[in-house]
């Protein structure tokens, strides 16, 4: 079982003017991607050896592109045959294992980072990371670190570039409660992102192709719309990976939302083998959006397999209950994500997503058909039917592949290979690469 030595820390500090950048689609694929030539847009000056760099970067990503396509085309895909002194990908909760591991691999070895340094804390570079927000502190955090294998000091070697903005701090620090206007945060990260495209050439260059920005509160969609090419063309992380809300899943990467009151998950990690999980299914959670409503319509203290509370009681703890439920319900609220995905999984107890136009974290990679069920809105009313139905070897096995997927989930400090900040850097590196697992 993965487990966390130390907690995050949160970060201390508070060929001429006719040549085109190409962006287009690649239909095998179906991916969203960028291909960045070596001509600059009007008024950027550009070195020769610029060119020789970004062709180098091109050519090294092309490389590793045809290296996982092959590990893709393996007749034995469900187990890796990579060696690997840590942690061998193996079995249904991959899409394809071998390709993963691979694309795992040649990311470790080649994939570059670089941070912008302009902006100062506490609106760039620090977040928070004792919060329901907490994962948008800790990666912050951490790609920033000294000695962080990712990043590059140098922007021309890189193969992204990070904008190091918190919405959550904009959120706290900028907006006036009650004025439901966010304007202020949407200009704000304008404003950054101006500074950038005319201090250095690499937005110029890509339009924002190859810019990334990370957002887990609900208004980072809303923030980034007022650059229409961070939008539209940038990876954007996001916790709130909704597509009725422009979440773009090719070229966009759904990123885990974790409520760490403590900033480290001691105590959270493990639970009882499937026999000491009397509970078939468990929720508390307020009124927040249409989805709860119904669920609390059908459900709320009317069944004693199925527990749902509004409240819950005082006698109940809530980490307790989560390990006695063979089931987790995780129905969104306002917005499409939920801590209470993750909470699950850390408790090995089987997620049940309840949700419209969510793309749960790392579907790039893991099948999540494969440990986890999905209920759609309409048939919340049949839950215990469509959960009792799920033969007991059945939920043996999706409850064995829970805990074969939390290493994935588990937010470490420093982090450790596989966890939660690397397979994040992965499906960075994924869209970059443009390549389909």
């Amino acid at each position: 079982m993965p487990s966390s030595d130390n907690p995050p820390l949160c970060s201390s500090h508070r060929p001429s003017p006719f040549c085109l950048v190409l962006l287009f689609l690649v239909p095998l694929s179906s991916l969203w991607a960028w291909r960045v030539g070596s001509c600059p847009l009007p008024g950027i000056e550009e070195k020769p050896e610029r060119h020789r760099g970004l062709g180098r970067i091109e050519a090294s990503l092309g490389r590793a592109r045809l290296a996982i396509k092959e590990a893709g085309r393996a007749l034995q895909n469900l187990t890796s045959t990579y060696d690997d002194p840590d942690y061998v990908p193996r079995g249904p909760i991959y899409r394809n294992a071998n390709a993963f591991h691979r694309s795992y691999l040649e990311m470790e070895r080649i994939f570059k980072i670089y941070v912008y340094e302009e902006g100062e804390a506490p609106l760039f570079h620090y977040g928070p990371c004792k919060s329901i927000y907490s994962t948008e502190g800790s990666f912050i955090h951490e790609i920033e670190t000294a000695g962080n294998m990712y990043r590059s000091r140098d922007p021309s070697k890189a193969h992204v570039y990070f904008l190091p903005f918190s919405v959550v701090e904009m959120v706290q620090y900028l907006f006036l409660l009650n004025s439901n206007d966010m304007n202020l945060i949407g200009n704000t990260v304008a404003d950054y992102v101006n500074v950038i495209a005319n201090t250095h050439p690499f937005w110029n260059r890509s339009l924002g192709a190859d810019h990334v920005m990370l957002s887990c509160h609900d208004w980072g969609p809303y923030a980034s719309s007022f650059v229409p090419n961070l939008y539209n063309m940038s990876i954007r992380v996001l916790c709130n990976a909704n597509t009725s809300e422009g979440f773009i899943p090719s070229k966009d990467v759904s990123y885990p939302e974790i409520h760490l009151v403590t900033g480290q998950v001691q105590g959270l990690l493990g639970g009882p083998s499937p026999s000491g999980r009397p509970i078939l299914a468990f929720f508390a959670g307020g009124l927040h959006g249409h989805i709860r409503h119904v669920l609390m319509e059908h459900w709320k203290e009317k069944d004693e397999d199925v527990k749902v509370y509004e409240h819950l009681p005082k006698r109940e703890d809530y980490n307790s209950m989560l390990k006695k439920s063979k089931y987790c319900l995780c129905p969104s609220g306002y917005e499409v994500a939920s801590p209470r995905v993750v909470e699950a999984i850390y408790a090995e107890c089987v997620p049940v997503l309840i949700s419209n136009g969510y793309i749960p974290p790392f579907s790039d990679v893991l099948n999540w058909d494969s440990f986890s069920v999905r209920v759609k809105v309409k048939d919340i009313a049949n839950m215990k039917k469509i959960l009792t139905s799920i033969s007991p070897n059945q939920y043996k096995r999706l409850q064995r592949r829970v805990k074969q997927v939390q290493r994935h989930f588990v937010v470490n400090g420093p982090p450790k290979r596989f966890d939660i900040f690397h397979m994040t850097v992965h499906s960075i590196w994924l869209r970059r690469l443009n390549i389909r697992l």
